[in-house]
């Protein structure tokens, strides 16, 4: 379960013996080959871990996510009411660079509390980009989180659990629209017929490859309609709507697929 943390950064929290970091010459992180730059990320300092944060993730470099996880730990319990840029950049680096390890590290360090206020937030968009898995305990507080961007992104986390079930369910009426749309989306995905609803109302005002994807697993007649409106009026999403429209089992669905595939030859031929 999520704690609340001490705020490092508060007047009531200062140190009166810090000592500043003595100067050192500046790093060329684009100059060093992975090994050495893994060596150097390990051993950063606060100035230089954002920097190098960056390097890793322009690399998508696998070998520092360990060290990327370390300068976030260090970190912990900073930042109740700001950002902790340090700890931003590694999130954004380990988003970046995707995978096991990076996702698995962002679900860790969210279930020890790692994270406090706005990179809170981020680190839960990051587990959620990254698909990360987490903690059934640490999901169902994270759905009932005060601020409505964690309880979206934790819906994008969420897996198909009864408990889990139940809290989105209940997130399909939250007063934040973004939080019961990712609501909507998550059910849908896992076949929730409970979504069906607020999913054939989304296309209309919110397209997006996850309502998309959802609509897949919860498609009737209605759904497989406004997927083929998507598909006609939406060149963004055209290709995924038709993909969809392609791998729904629905007699409609195959109709209109192949609707929309003709009037793109035609048009392909006319130009």
């Amino acid at each position: 379960m999520l704690e609340l943390q001490l705020d490092l950064f508060s007047d009531a929290a200062r140190r009166s013996d810090f000592v500043p970091e003595s100067p050192q010459a500046p790093l060329a992180p684009a100059e060093l080959d992975d090994e050495a730059f893994i060596e150097a990320l390990a051993q950063s300092r606060l100035a230089e871990s954002a920097q190098l944060a960056h390097e890793a993730a322009s690399r998508r470099l696998i070998a520092a996510v360990p060290a990327l996880a370390d300068s976030c730990l260090r970190l912990a319990g900073f930042g109740i009411d700001r950002l902790v840029p340090e700890q931003a950049a590694a999130l954004e680096a380990l988003a970046a660079i995707g995978g096991r390890e990076a996702a698995q590290a962002v679900a860790e360090m969210i279930a020890r509390a790692t994270f406090a206020g706005p990179t809170l937030q981020l680190a839960v968009n990051a587990a959620a980009r990254l698909r990360a898995s987490l903690p059934v305990d640490v999901l169902q507080s994270l759905l009932r989180h005060p601020q409505p961007g964690i309880r979206a992104d934790a819906c994008r986390c969420a897996r198909a659990l009864p408990s889990v079930i139940k809290l989105l369910i209940e997130c399909l009426n939250d007063g934040d629209k973004i939080v019961a749309r990712s609501a909507a989306c998550a059910l849908g995905t896992m076949g929730r017929v409970e979504a069906r609803p607020m999913i054939k109302n989304l296309p209309r005002h919110a397209s997006s490859p996850d309502v998309i994807e959802a609509a897949v697993s919860i498609a009737d007649e209605e759904c497989v309609v406004l997927l083929g409106r998507i598909a006609r009026t939406a060149p963004a999403l055209a290709d995924s709507a038709l993909d969809a429209l392609e791998s729904i089992d629905h007699p409609r669905a195959e109709t209109i697929a192949a609707s929309v595939r003709a009037a793109r030859g035609q048009t392909e031929n006319a130009a």
